[in-house]
């Protein structure tokens, strides 16, 4: 059957021949599409959907693969990935040693005297798994400064070099909101920085250029459209790289749509509250309607900030903005009809959060808010204490969740946490159950950033090679309908969307993702064996795999 046909009109691409997921509970399976433009003209049966068809309409024949509504990462870091893409990575080093030799390969190419920076370790798979130190980088970087961000992006490591540059010793005091790690017994600086402590080597490092964040951010853009994402929520930029976002959708260099969040408090968000939203320009590929704040640190580098202690440290992490800071920014977004998304991932950080929110909608009632339902969200809600779960759909609070964070935290959470904690670690059913929604994301580049990666993560909740072990909570997996949903409807609806995208149905934005296999029936394993075959946003195919260009039909 047909999903509201439309008045008879000529279509400028006709879709044909696949197994088509709408997202539309209505009508929710098809068989065709047609698109005129950038939206949706058509949706049925290829009978019937050819009828749509002209002497110029070009026929795409898809020969039964998987199409999806266009997939939105709901957190993805697009200068971040960019910068992983062309910058030392250190992800997959599995031990120290393959750290280190790592980071040895780029010294050795490396002027004496310039710097060294790379992201993506990460100790816990590492035996034993302990932070590196700056003595471990001495010995093979004495000439150069290195700084070696972690995985979260929470932590980095500094050599000798680089902690001389900063000033920074044994008696330097941590700054608000960060930590500088010292050995128990000596006290000595270990070169392991948390949080605001990275900056004060951070802002001796040289600042990319325009031109290196532009590259940065056409190379994260084009990634993200060949593993087929067709829009990313960003959380957090600086006045800068909006600029030079908007420059290159004005030059049609971007075709990722982005939703974009700058960072606050701040310039970024101060202007951005004066000059209010920016909403579906560029042909409807760029909005910037949010204000994204952090709360604390990550887990993994115990910065995470913890109604109790860590369960293998003296330490319940810390909160990283002041409460006095974020009040009138908080407020002030309200009444503009801005909305705000924090960074939220220990349980007193959630609560914290949480309770800020709602003095924020206390102190500025409906009547006095630009945007009636402000849509508020945290960012990564990972560990949540029971009391806290359902406050998120009682105030109306986003939860914006990463489905990998699970199936790689959990190989170190329990250690944390204990196991009592972890009732309410990446809680996604305790929190849908409670009548939240879940946009899902991949935090990229802290974790891959591929769609099947989190796909399967939301569904198995087990390790890519099939592990789960105590404590992993196998009931909080959600189905495959609500994983399509994290990753399409409910991206849409956080980011004030689901008129134009979310589903595939007649006048909404052509945003369609192709995919090798049928991730809705297939095995779990093999969900992370398929891949995306085609790329198509606003009516136009913008990514075919190599090898696979779509046909014109007979």
């Amino acid at each position: 059957m047909a999903i509201n046909v439309a008045v008879a009109s000529t279509a400028d691409t006709v879709f044909l021949s696949g197994n088509v997921y709408t997202g539309n509970e209505r009508e929710p399976r098809a068989e065709a599409i047609a698109v005129q433009g950038e939206r949706v003209l058509f949706v049925g049966s290829n009978r019937e959907t050819r009828t749509r068809a002209g002497q110029n309409t070009r026929l795409v024949d898809l020969r039964g693969m998987t199409v999806l509504p266009g997939l939105t990462d709901a957190h993805c870091h697009i200068v971040g990935v960019g910068e992983r893409e062309k910058n030392l990575n250190l992800e997959g080093t599995r031990t120290r040693e393959d750290f280190l030799a790592k980071v040895q390969e780029r010294v050795a190419k490396t002027e004496p005297g310039k710097w060294v920076t790379g992201r993506g370790w990460i100790e816990t798979f590492w035996t034993p798994p302990a932070f590196p130190t700056a003595a471990d980088l001495d010995e093979i970087a004495p000439d150069n400064p290195l700084f070696l961000t972690r995985a979260d992006g929470h932590a980095a490591l500094a050599n000798s070099a680089a902690l001389r540059i900063a000033g920074v010793t044994a008696e330097t005091p941590n700054p608000f909101g960060g930590e500088i790690l010292k050995e128990k017994t000596t006290g000595a600086v270990t070169g392991m920085l948390l949080d605001h402590a990275k900056e004060l080597v951070t802002k001796h490092i040289p600042s990319p250029t325009a031109a290196e964040t532009e590259q940065a951010i056409l190379l994260g853009a084009q990634r993200s459209i060949q593993l087929g994402w067709c829009e990313i929520q960003n959380p957090g930029s600086d006045t800068a790289e909006v600029e030079i976002m908007r420059r290159l959708f004005e030059a049609g260099r971007l075709k990722l749509r982005i939703y974009n969040a700058v960072s606050g408090p701040g310039e970024a968000a101060e202007r951005l509250l004066a000059e209010g939203s920016v909403i579906g320009a560029y042909g409807g590929r760029f909005t910037q309607r949010a204000i994204k704040c952090y709360a604390d640190g990550a887990l993994g580098s115990r910065g995470a900030a913890l109604l109790e202690k860590y369960a293998d440290a003296e330490t319940s992490g810390f909160l990283t903005n002041k409460e006095e800071d974020l009040r009138p920014l908080f407020e002030k977004a309200l009444r503009r009809g801005i909305q705000v998304e924090t960074h939220a991932i220990g349980d007193r950080a959630n609560r914290i959060t949480l309770d800020q929110y709602k003095a924020a909608f206390d102190a500025v009632p409906p009547k006095q808010r630009k945007v009636a339902e402000p849509r508020w969200r945290i960012e990564h809600a990972q560990i949540v204490s029971a009391p806290d779960i359902s406050r998120f759909a009682r105030l109306g609070v986003i939860p914006s969740m990463q489905p990998s964070h699970a199936i790689s935290d959990l190989f170190f959470a329990p250690s944390r946490l204990g196991q009592a904690r972890l009732s309410g670690a990446y809680a996604w059913q305790s929190l849908l159950k409670s009548g939240a929604i879940i946009p899902g994301g991949s935090d990229a580049p802290v974790e891959r950033g591929e769609p099947m990666i989190e796909f399967y993560a939301a569904v198995a909740r087990k390790s890519q090679d099939g592990f789960t072990g105590e404590g992993w909570h196998p009931e909080q997996a959600v189905s495959r309908e609500q994983a399509l949903k994290m990753f399409t409807t409910w991206p849409a609806f956080a980011a004030f969307q689901e008129k134009e995208k979310g589903t595939i149905e007649v006048g909404k934005l052509a945003d369609l993702t192709v995919l090798s296999a049928d991730v809705m029936k297939i095995a779990e394993s093999d969900i992370l064996k398929t891949r995306c075959m085609m790329t198509v946003i606003g009516g136009e195919i913008v990514f075919e795999a190599p090898g696979q260009e779509a046909s014109r039909a007979d």
